[in-house]
């Protein structure tokens, strides 16, 4: 559960932080130990005011603009002040100038994106805190546009895998809905006046077809209260669990959600070790990024490195490594390169994750265009096989 925390650092200024922990004495044992003297520990609660518009707070252009005022040689305020001054979104700009304003108070940048966690997620605040210890702010807004420009790619390639299935099953569900709904009523009509027992199957199908045409109403409401439920379920944090859950317990695709995982904590731990934070650090602002079996590996991982445990051992012993990886962390840990080979383990998972959703997308169109096509194919079949008989008995 996430808190906040207000605090002092050096016994004047006041700040709150963001803390992540069980529950709010936890919180407060994490502030201590970082310096701060705890005031106070509240819940942090999403803002009604600002959640709205924080939530779709364009954090790649932010720091795009930032990166590039900051290069051309603006100090912090004055480059956020420059971006104050541009912006003529309301909410947006509300959030831009609490961020000035904190800075202008005294506060480090970090504490001040940290106060507006809708719109500056933790890994993005960790980064920059990282900067703060060695004075490259440009480089870490550069590491982060990076990150998301490498974790982007992986997206598209999953969402481009599933549009055209996705279309192609919209378009035969149509399909079949309009066969059933307004050509099989009419068979069905002729039929009747022939008086002939039809085969049994074509019976049934004409049967839905009448009650589909003669309850269109009830039907559409009820698929629709179907699908507003379906969305309900799948929206709680329980039932999504659930689902993640049964689907990591399938043989392949459990293991390709798996290694998507385990790509984006190394990609993550790569870019805030780059950035000069210690692993354990690194280890724990990554951990929000990933499912809670998988985060608590790693929180049981972190705790055998602060024992003194190589990373490599640590991260194989509870799973959150493969062969191949081990391998390249030790050679990390050998030459000192240990963000580097982060940076080279996630792009082979990534590489890996390309070849499964091309070798899916390949194996599963066309098994997915014939079952299309034998459904439309059996309804049309159906609604001619007593032509076909006729047609055999007057022959």
């Amino acid at each position: 559960m996430r808190y906040r925390v207000l605090a002092t650092a050096d016994g004047q200024r006041i700040i709150q932080l963001p803390v992540e922990a069980e529950d709010a004495s936890a919180a407060e044992r994490s502030a201590r130990s970082q310096g701060y003297a705890v005031l106070e520990v509240r819940s942090a609660l999403p803002s009604l005011r600002l959640g709205r518009s924080e939530s779709r707070f364009p954090l790649v252009l932010f720091s795009h603009e930032l990166r590039a005022l900051l290069e051309a040689g603006l100090t912090l305020p004055e480059a956020m002040l420059s971006l104050v001054e541009k912006e003529s979104r309301p909410g947006v700009r509300r959030v831009l100038e609490a961020v000035h304003g904190a800075l202008q108070q005294g506060s480090s940048f970090s504490t001040a994106l940290a106060m507006h966690e809708a719109a500056f997620p933790a890994l993005f605040v960790a980064s920059i805190k990282a900067s703060e210890k060695t004075g490259d702010l440009p480089e870490a807004l550069g590491r982060y546009l990076a990150y998301e420009q490498q974790t982007a790619a992986v997206r598209k390639k999953v969402i481009g895998a599933s549009v055209y299935p996705a279309i192609l099953t919209g378009v035969g569900f149509l399909v079949a809905l309009f066969l059933l709904v307004y050509v099989v009523p009419r068979f069905a009509a002729v039929y009747d006046d022939t008086g002939r027992d039809l085969p049994w199957m074509s019976a049934l199908m004409l049967g839905w077809g009448r009650f589909l045409q003669a309850n269109a109403l009830a039907v559409s409401a009820a698929v629709c209260l179907l699908i507003a439920g379906a969305v309900y379920l799948v929206s709680q944090p329980g039932v999504r669990l659930a689902l993640e859950r049964w689907l990591l317990g399938l043989p392949r695709l459990g293991e390709r959600m798996r290694i998507y995982q385990l790509a984006r904590l190394y990609r993550t731990l790569a870019m805030l070790l780059r950035g000069g934070m210690p692993a354990v650090a690194a280890m724990r602002n990554a951990g929000d990024l990933l499912r809670p079996e998988l985060r608590q590996q790693l929180a049981h991982a972190r705790r055998d490195i602060e024992k003194g445990r190589a990373m490599s051992d640590a991260l194989a012993e509870h799973g959150l490594t493969t062969p191949v990886a081990v391998r390249m962390l030790r050679v990390g840990q050998r030459t000192g390169r240990m963000s580097e080979l982060m940076e080279r383990i996630a792009a082979y998972y990534e590489d890996d994750m390309a070849r499964s959703i091309e070798w899916f997308t390949r194996l599963f169109e066309p098994i997915l265009m014939l079952l299309i096509g034998a459904l439309i194919g059996g309804i049309v079949l159906l609604m001619y096989l007593p032509i076909f008989d006729l047609a055999g008995s007057v022959g």
